[in-house]
């Protein structure tokens, strides 16, 4: 078995079975901003899979999602039967928010693609690997 299966694993495995390192880390990230910049990928076998290179042009920045359904504004003028709902799925993935997200706050760059690196009980966190265009 390779060095990136036994990361791999090793990452799967803390995530799922949620250990005190993993729940360390998360308490961390909950601390942080909303888009922050990483030093290098948390899983980096994901990464590399998605197309991040360890060189200079590549950048990763961890980005914090507020979970669940998005809210609607209340019918206003009495109740509509249309419009009476209260969350709504936005039709949009979690990762797709990351990514436009980590867009606004790194303009000279292009995010090339996301991946989950955790969740709790109201976040999750995504790692979004961006890249500057040209370069």
């Amino acid at each position: 078995m390779g060095a990136y299966r036994h990361v791999q694993d090793s990452f799967s495995k803390s995530y799922g079975e949620r250990l005190p390192s993993f729940r360390k880390r998360l308490a961390k990230w909950r601390k942080e901003k909303t888009v922050e910049r990483a030093e290098k990928p948390s899983n980096p076998y994901r990464a590399r899979s998605l197309g991040y290179k360890a060189k200079k042009g590549y950048a990763i920045a961890r980005v914090k999602i507020h979970r669940g359904k998005r809210a609607r504004r209340k019918a206003d003028l009495g109740r509509k039967p249309g419009r009476n709902v209260k969350f709504q799925n936005p039709g949009r993935t979690m990762s797709y928010y990351a990514e436009q997200k980590a867009r606004k706050r790194f303009r000279n760059m292009v995010p090339i693609n996301s991946y989950l690196v955790g969740s709790d009980g109201v976040h999750a966190y995504f790692e979004v690997i961006l890249k500057i265009p040209n370069a």
